[in-house]
């Protein structure tokens, strides 16, 4: 009779011996690549990163000043917009991207956001915590302190150009003009969002069009 006990990933065999040296030499070797695949996964989950944190509505200032508290490094870009009552007109900041905050951490101390009232969840892609692209953030961090931007629809389709000076050199975005005014519009994708900061005429340079793909023809068949 033949029973088979296991000791970490070495497996004897015990017969009234040990198993050969090339099962053993196959066994450690198994061992070691879970070993080397928990290490770079516990790498990942410590190396930081820029994710969007989703928030309640009208909670964005709330949960930026909790993090803060907890020593979470966040943004909360926000803008300043003027409404008017019948009475008085106020000047009020609301947040850029309503709805998010940004926060740079390790996955590992997920739970630090994720336990702040008014945080729903990180967005995610495939079921893990999307990063968002960190020269994009660095320079949106920079660039709006000096510039003026608001909320727009989000924008894909229109004329490509990129940033060539400013605070924002090196950002592309869509260019629209409203009044002799230059806008450019930029996106981030993974929160499907836009905002329009102006832009001087000489800061910006056309990029290539990128050929769009045929359509594919539909026909009754499709649809059945």
């Amino acid at each position: 009779m033949t029973t088979t006990a296991t000791t970490g990933a070495i497996t004897r065999v015990r017969t009234g011996a040990f198993a050969s040296s090339e099962t053993l030499r196959s066994a450690e070797g198994a061992a070691h690549s879970v070993s080397q695949g928990t290490q770079g996964e516990q790498a990942l989950l410590a190396e930081p990163h820029w994710y969007a944190a989703y928030t309640c509505a009208q909670h964005e200032k709330r949960v930026a000043e909790q993090l803060k508290e907890r020593a979470v490094e966040q943004f909360l870009p926000l803008y300043a917009s003027v409404r008017r009552w019948k009475d008085r007109r106020m000047r009020l900041e609301l947040p850029l991207f309503p709805g998010y905050v940004f926060v740079f951490l390790a996955l590992r101390d997920r739970l630090s956001v994720l336990q702040v009232p008014g945080v729903v969840h990180l967005v995610s892609f495939g079921g893990h915590p999307a990063r968002l692209d960190a020269d994009q953030m660095e320079t949106l961090r920079k660039g709006l302190k000096e510039l003026r931007a608001e909320p727009h629809p989000y924008l894909t389709v229109g004329r490509r150009v990129r940033i060539r000076s400013g605070p924002l050199q090196g950002t592309e975005g869509i260019l629209l003009r409203k009044k002799n005014i230059l806008r450019m519009v930029l996106s981030l994708e993974l929160i499907m969002c836009s905002v329009a900061a102006e832009v001087d005429a000489a800061d910006v340079e056309p990029l290539p069009e990128i050929p769009r793909a045929p359509k594919p023809k539909m026909s009754r068949d499709s649809f059945r």
